[in-house]
């Protein structure tokens, strides 16, 4: 029969604590006024004259202590020692009134409502089972009690008093537990929406950034792809245009030469178109890799006129389109080098076909050079094929020495076409 606990969820909760509130403002006037007005009209006072005097001294000094608490502490629960003082002087005014008179009991019933509301946990429920004696006393006819009869009386409603207040306050405290942990809960969703919508606003920047960071890396791959597709082809061409058109002027028989350049330009032309439109190179639209790279192989050794030899081994398979394209434009890039740099007599290229991968080395017997000591450059060199090779998630590693030659080797996982 406590008072509700705080800690209420809803908006609708609120009108519930209001006038709970209200009743503990107002309820002990209303309860002392029901039972002087139900002894006077009833005639229920004690008979002698000193004891009606004694009650109504003593009903007067239960208004006055409530008209004092009322100014004192108004509207406010658990104030510690004031708070358990006041429920025990008016527990003893009300227990005094009940003795004079049982139908005070009407005012010791407002013990069962503010007990949890004055007092500290710990003594809620014996001040429940005190409250329950006047209670009990006045059911059974009011003390003093004579006669085994009346104790027995008393003994039974007290126990049956006793045992539904504490069921009652055990149900109350449940219910207080719960409405404090849903708003517990409540509470803790809100702060995870607030950090929630909070994370939503960061995310929303990032999300902006990104795609602006995406767009620029979107451009610079896009350059970056038409320089390398310039200087595998376009470059490479208008080198050979010029040792060609350098071979011409210094041999007698300058026809071969000047053809050898035209072609070079023609396909120089072709493949600066296809860059432009972002195809596949010209040597792989009508044959298979294996033959464009032994196409490509007969044509450097004759524009350059050292030995080259191409060798395929493992069993050959059609590949993804960005695999062989790689592997293509590597080997194009690794012969180019060989033939400014490597001053050699003979080269090798050799594409092998594994289980998982696909690999391509190209070694000649050049002059070689000392790769650890070769300054890392902004070119598309050795760097452009390994940005070749990782961007199909593959490696391209470099052996040479001075003097010893030179191998580039590429490998590449064995991605089959569609």
């Amino acid at each position: 029969m406590t008072g509700p606990q705080t800690g209420g969820m809803a908006s609708d909760a609120v009108p519930v604590e209001v006038r709970w509130e209200q009743f503990y403002r107002w309820g002990p006037y209303l309860l002392l006024g029901i039972s002087s007005l139900m002894a006077v009209a009833a005639d229920l006072l004690p008979a002698g004259a000193g004891a009606r005097r004694g009650t109504v001294a003593l009903a007067g000094a239960a208004l006055a202590l409530q008209l004092w608490w009322s100014r004192a502490a108004p509207g406010r629960a658990g104030i510690g020692a004031a708070g358990q003082a006041y429920y025990a002087i008016r527990y003893a005014l009300s227990f005094a009134l009940s003795w004079l008179a049982p139908v005070f009991a009407v005012y010791a019933l407002i013990g069962y409502y503010d007990a949890d509301r004055w007092l500290p946990p710990r003594q809620v429920r014996a001040a429940l089972l005190a409250t329950a004696v006047p209670m009990a006393a006045a059911t059974a006819g009011g003390f003093p009690l004579n006669g085994p009869t009346e104790w027995m009386g008393f003994a039974v409603l007290y126990a049956i008093n006793s045992g539904i207040v504490l069921l009652l306050h055990h149900f109350s405290v449940k219910e207080g537990e719960s409405a404090k942990a849903k708003a517990d809960t409540i509470a803790e969703l809100r702060q995870a929406n607030a950090r929630l919508e909070l994370a939503l606003a960061e995310n929303a920047g990032l999300h902006a950034q990104l795609l602006v960071q995406a767009r620029e890396a979107g451009v610079h791959d896009e350059r970056r792809r038409l320089a390398a597709e310039i200087h595998d082809t376009i470059a490479q061409g208008l080198a050979g245009i010029v040792t060609q058109l350098q071979a011409a002027a210094d041999s007698a028989a300058p026809a071969d030469h000047i053809q050898r350049a035209a072609a070079l330009a023609r396909q120089s032309l072709g493949e600066a178109r296809r860059s432009v439109r972002n195809l596949g190179p010209a040597p792989l639209q009508y044959d298979p890799l294996p033959k464009a790279l032994e196409n490509i192989v007969a044509a450097w050794s004759d524009s350059t006129g050292v030995r080259a030899e191409f060798t395929v081994t493992g069993i050959v398979e059609p590949l993804h389109e960005e695999i062989e394209a790689a592997l293509l434009r590597i080997a194009q890039e690794a012969l180019a080098n060989a033939g400014r740099h490597a001053h050699a007599t003979r080269i090798g290229v050799t594409l092998s076909y594994f289980d998982d991968e696909v690999s391509l080395d190209v070694r000649d017997d050049g002059r070689g050079f000392d790769p650890p000591s070769r300054p890392a450059r902004g070119g598309f060199g050795l760097g452009g094929m390994r940005a070749r090779a990782e961007r199909v998630a593959g490696t391209v590693e470099i052996e040479s020495e001075p003097g010893g030659g030179t191998a580039v080797s590429a490998r590449v996982p064995l991605v089959r076409h569609d």
